[in-house]
């Protein structure tokens, strides 16, 4: 995480900036807000200000709010500067945070504000396949085309992948098209020059140029205009860039992955997206599966999140109960990884007792979880009329062991039995000629 900090460097200001330094922020220091407006216009690039009280931050708000330089403020003082501290909140500063500085409250607001995640899961084998090929082109210079449903971890694998690439030293600037309009991403990736349209009071360094050396992340390039998508294909064939209201073309060094939740092989059907343009993003493309073709993976996330959110919050880690257990890996998740995180960390604050129940685990409405509905041959009267208990038991088994890629645990945990019932029914049919799936090490390595 890239951190700013504007105002004096003595005393307890700088006494925060180690504890966040110390917490893994690259850290990088502003006299004061016109000399911060300036670093980050010539394309320094922050993910956090943190701004001494006593600055303007309201004349600083307003400026990244006209220049559309998103930053988040967080504002620092003394504990005697109340009033200072309201109003800078009320000025739009997204937290305050009294002085002398306090390592754990510096290290969660940073987490909460500038909404960094490094939660990388990966127990399944369908998760470990997608794994496996990051790590194979990570040190590449290929364009990466990162796919999949709405909440499955796309912007965490570019992380990944960015972390593995000789490039890991350099900055990660990411940019969601979906949530600029259209008129300002032009700006907002190739910067702009003084002047070139109203509100344009200096110059302004783009993403492209801000990532000069690194990597850039274009989030959902599915929702670029298809103007905007010929000037991107030029930027990928040239490695050059022009600045809105430019006179002359700017080289960069940069390598681009991009993610989308849209079919884009379709969207070229239909006539929004360039053809052209996935052939270059689409060197190698990177398909994150959603939780339903993961199993092995939700209650690991589950547990994952529990105990991030129990840090986080301050308090004490509590396991999930074997009802809760049983709940989350039968639940439909529709909403992949986001969901299940937001559903934890909810969990994480509703429990009572020793152990998170099911009961603590609600959607955003209060209700409980959504189960996956039964196969079709399970409804009354179907198919299962005529066949044996024994054989129907059966059949259930091998299913349930399929779909959990030969995870043998996780299997036992969605039929409701124990792991060594399991293993004796296994036994039991490969001695009757069953095919009986191969363990999930097995599988994996096959």
């Amino acid at each position: 995480m890239r951190l700013l900090i504007v105002g004096g460097l003595s005393g307890q200001l700088s006494a925060a900036a180690k504890i966040a330094m110390d917490k893994g922020a690259r850290v990088a220091f502003s006299a004061d807000v016109d000399a911060a407006l300036s670093a980050l216009r010539k394309g320094q690039g922050a993910d956090v200000l943190m701004v001494d009280v006593r600055q303007d931050i309201a004349r600083l708000i307003r400026a990244l709010d006209e220049e559309r330089i998103a930053a988040p403020v967080i504002a620092c003082g003394v504990k005697t500067d109340a009033d200072a501290a309201v109003a800078a909140i009320r000025a739009g500063a997204k937290e305050f945070i009294p002085l002398p500085p306090d390592a754990l409250l510096i290290a969660a607001v940073l987490e909460a504000v500038a909404e960094e995640s490094s939660d990388l899961i990966a127990v399944d084998p369908a998760m470990k396949k997608v794994i496996a090929l990051a790590d194979q082109v990570a040190a590449s210079e290929a364009s990466i085309l990162i796919t999949g449903e709405s909440g499955v971890g796309k912007e965490v694998i570019a992380k990944y992948v960015h972390s593995k690439s000789r490039r890991a030293a350099r900055p990660l600037i990411s940019i969601n098209c979906a949530a600029i309009p259209e008129n300002l991403l032009e700006s907002e990736l190739f910067g702009h020059e003084k002047g070139a349209f109203t509100g344009a009071v200096a110059r302004r360094i783009g993403k492209f140029e801000e990532a000069d050396g690194g990597t850039i992340l274009l989030d959902e390039i599915s929702e670029m205009d298809v103007r905007l998508q010929a000037k991107l294909l030029r930027v990928l064939q040239e490695r050059v860039i022009d600045r809105v209201g430019g006179t002359k073309p700017v080289k960069i060094d940069i390598r681009v992955l991009a993610t989308s939740n849209r079919n884009l092989a379709e969207e070229v059907r239909r006539g929004t997206f360039r053809e052209d343009l996935l052939f270059r993003l689409n060197v190698v493309n990177l398909c994150v599966p959603p939780l339903r073709d993961r199993p092995a993976d939700v209650l690991a996330l589950a547990e994952h999140f529990t105990k991030k959110y129990a840090a986080l919050n301050g308090v004490a880690h509590r396991p999930l109960s074997e009802a809760a257990r049983l709940a989350i890996a039968g639940a439909k998740w529709p909403g992949n990884v986001r969901e299940i995180e937001n559903a934890m960390h909810r969990a994480v604050l509703l429990a009572v007792g020793d152990e998170i129940d099911r009961d603590a685990i609600r959607l955003p409405d209060g209700s409980g979880l959504q189960q996956k509905a039964p196969p079709e041959d399970a409804a009354p009267g179907g198919p299962l009329v005529g066949r044996t208990v024994a054989e129907v038991e059966q059949a259930l088994i091998l299913q349930t062991l399929d779909h959990c890629f030969g995870n043998r645990t996780h299997a036992a945990t969605i039929l409701g039995i124990s792991i060594r019932t399991l293993r004796n029914k296994l036994k039991q049919y490969a001695v009757e000629g069953v095919a009986v799936p191969p363990p999930a090490a097995e599988r994996a390595s096959a």
